[in-house]
């Protein structure tokens, strides 16, 4: 490959890499996290804590609460404990 083809590409390659990182406040990775963490727990428990709810339902921010709650009052030890880890 061209030396001058080479640097072009290393060029553009850092430009796009340099754009498409974004900046999260802590907090925010936090909540991601949290977020995350909620919707592995809806699925794992799914038959034994949420088996009224849509299983396709989509747990937000707003829903990590509630996750925490219904696995505490239907859950096992397992399930109590995950409970606490998304809700400190």
């Amino acid at each position: 490959m061209n030396k001058d083809v080479q640097r072009y590409l290393a060029e553009i390659g850092g430009r796009g890499g340099r754009k498409s990182r974004r900046q999260l406040s802590p907090e925010d990775a936090r909540q991601m996290v949290r977020v995350r963490e909620a919707r592995r727990a809806f699925r794992r428990y799914q038959t034994q804590c949420f088996w009224s709810y849509d299983p396709n339902y989509i747990i937000t921010v707003g829903d990590v609460g509630w996750v925490a709650d219904q696995l505490r009052k239907h859950g096992d030890r397992g399930a109590w404990e995950t409970a606490t880890k998304l809700c400190p």
